[in-house]
């Protein structure tokens, strides 16, 4: 209906495929377009087997990776269209669909085109990729990053550059040494030569899509070359493609105005070439009530955030800035966010901080930090920010040693899942921090002298001759006692509870995790009154004590069959 001879590709995925439309998903587009300069990682999300010719279906495959696993997305091939033309991307042309068809399964995947607008691109760069993505702008570079730069390349990540503009004339537009504004360009290798006497950092750059290459110092005819050993300039330059050329490092840092780095995870990367990263995946969740504290302005919940234990082991084999250390980099992406935008809800603003756990608690699995610890020490590194963006990364370097991690949204009692990636250099353990299962379930036996006489009186006069009440002469009994007491503000017991209270004996009760109770006992101001938390506590000694009784053997588990699970459910 759009045009006679609709084409999936031809010719291979270029930047004229990927024209922005209506939507404001620029980001989105210039993570695809730096997808097209690797053909293994593209065929990866838009296998090339696909046609509106062979095989045509009316319907057509991309896989996305999505917080640890790689998702294939089906769509149809029905666009949205305004006056016979293409509403979002479309190809120069207009006869070629992938790319809006990619676009299209995106956003299904995500919830709706309309949550697509605005991002990052590295949050594209991840999604096609299965990689963690990193950047920088140039003009804050760290000082070891012509090194970050080559252990990049050395270890098969994707790295782009690009040039910013100041207004919509600047795009695309020329500098008089033949730099493309607003221009995708990928970075193929970092060397340093000896030249004059001096050890020179040389970045080569890629442009794709056109023959304009740099006519600054290091470029294909620039006499610098003439100083350089005949072999080196030989091994530098024979490999030459169109659109490739050298330049200083320096230049780099003064003509560019950021540099995106895609970290591939080991699975990505088929060729045994490359020195891969360690990666180690950790999800979690935030809960109103119990486990999203908020961050450190927040001291009374800080502490009740998810952690997880870092143990760095073995520093790195070649240390860049004579520093030693480990190097790794933190990944906390939230989940799902975009997702929810039809809901009316969005990115929550998150961040992290590393802690160094205390020499006597090293060594130890379950060292879940108190309030009283975040109270009386800083972090020994953090999010550069707490932002509203999916993700938040950062690159560290720490000397060998036990380390915890706290994520956390900026404010408290926001709830949301999250995942977290770590990429070491070399191997590292982690897991997830939490105190350990236990209950003391101590016998108290009341003797007869410590019976109040009053209560006494009170009990015989209401159980009678058989001295048994029921869960309706408890709750009398219990008003009552409690009436006196001025320590205790309650309106007493409900039904509920003094049914519970009489059952335990005789009926077994299921275990809740810590998140579920707080649902499942507080009111809406997360606020647990009297009656609910003797409730929760009774119903937390009854699960330990019949889980004891089952788990003879002290295995720590136990097996029911589906009546059982059902009967202890519902109770």
């Amino acid at each position: 209906e759009i045009c006679d001879n609709p084409q999936f590709i031809i010719g291979g995925a270029t930047r004229t495929d990927i024209c922005q439309g209506a939507l404001g998903d620029c980001w989105l587009l210039a993570a695809i377009a730096s997808l097209t300069l690797n053909e293994e990682v593209l065929a990866r999300v838009v296998p090339l087997d696909q046609s509106f010719q062979e095989n045509y279906a009316g319907i057509f495959r991309f896989q996305f990776w999505q917080y640890g696993e790689w998702v294939e997305v089906v769509v149809d091939d029905r666009l949205p269209t305004k006056d016979g033309e293409l509403l979002f991307v479309h190809s120069a042309e207009g006869s070629e669909f992938w790319s809006a068809l990619l676009e299209k399964a995106y956003a299904k995947i995500n919830g709706c085109y309309e949550a697509l607008s605005g991002g990052a691109t590295t949050e594209g760069f991840e999604d096609f990729t299965g990689g963690i993505a990193e950047w920088y702008e140039l003009r804050k570079a760290p000082p070891n990053l012509f090194k970050i730069i080559q252990k990049a390349l050395q270890k098969g990540s994707l790295l782009g550059c690009s040039i910013d503009i100041t207004s919509a004339a600047d795009s695309e537009a020329v500098t008089f040494q033949k730099l493309v504004k607003g221009h995708a360009y990928s970075v193929t290798g970092a060397e340093e030569v000896e030249s004059r006497g001096s050890l020179q950092k040389l970045i080569r750059i890629r442009n794709p899509w056109g023959e304009v290459e740099w006519t600054g110092q290091w470029n294909d005819n620039c006499p610098n070359w003439n100083t350089v050993d005949p072999e080196v300039r030989e091994s530098l330059t024979r490999r030459h493609e169109d659109g490739e050329f050298w330049m200083s490092f320096s230049d780099f840092l003064r003509h560019y105005s950021r540099l995106e780095i895609c970290n591939l995870t080991p699975d990505t990367l088929t060729s045994d070439s490359y020195k891969k990263w360690k990666l180690t995946k950790m999800d979690g969740n935030w809960r109103r009530g119990s486990t999203a504290g908020g961050c450190r302005n927040y001291p009374n919940t800080f502490w009740m955030n998810p952690q997880y234990l870092i143990k760095l082991e073995e520093e790195d084999e070649d240390q860049e800035d004579g520093e030693s250390g480990c190097t790794f980099l933190v990944g906390l992406i939230q989940k799902h966010r975009r997702r929810q935008r039809k809901m009316g809800e969005d990115m929550h603003t998150i961040g992290f901080g590393i802690y160094e756990v205390p020499e006597e608690l090293t060594g130890q699995t379950n060292i879940h930090l108190s309030k009283n610890f975040f109270l009386t020490h800083r972090a020994r590194e953090r999010s550069d920010t707490f932002i509203n963006l999916r993700e938040v990364l950062n690159r560290f370097k720490l000397p060998p040693g036990e380390y915890i991690l706290v994520p956390s949204t900026f404010e408290p009692n926001k709830d949301g899942d999250f995942c977290i990636r770590v990429f070491s250099e070399k191997k590292a353990d982690y897991q997830v921090v939490d105190d350990e299962i236990e209950a003391d379930l101590e016998e108290n036996d009341a003797s007869e002298d410590d019976i109040d006489d009053g209560f006494r009186r009170l009990f015989a006069q209401l159980a009678g001759e058989d001295a048994e009440i029921s869960a309706f002469e408890l709750q009398t009994i219990l008003r009552r006692v409690l009436a006196k007491r001025q320590d205790i503000k309650s309106d007493g017991f409900s039904i509920e509870t003094c049914k519970i209270m009489v059952d335990m004996l005789d009926f077994k009760l299921p275990c809740q995790l810590h998140q579920v109770i707080v649902a499942r006992f507080a009111d809406d101001q997360l606020i647990i009154d009297f009656d609910n938390f003797v409730r929760c506590l009774v119903r937390l000694e009854t699960l330990f004590r019949i889980f004891k009784q089952l788990d003879s053997e002290n295995t720590g588990t136990i097996e029911l069959d589906l009546i059982s699970w059902l009967c202890f459910s519902v109770l």
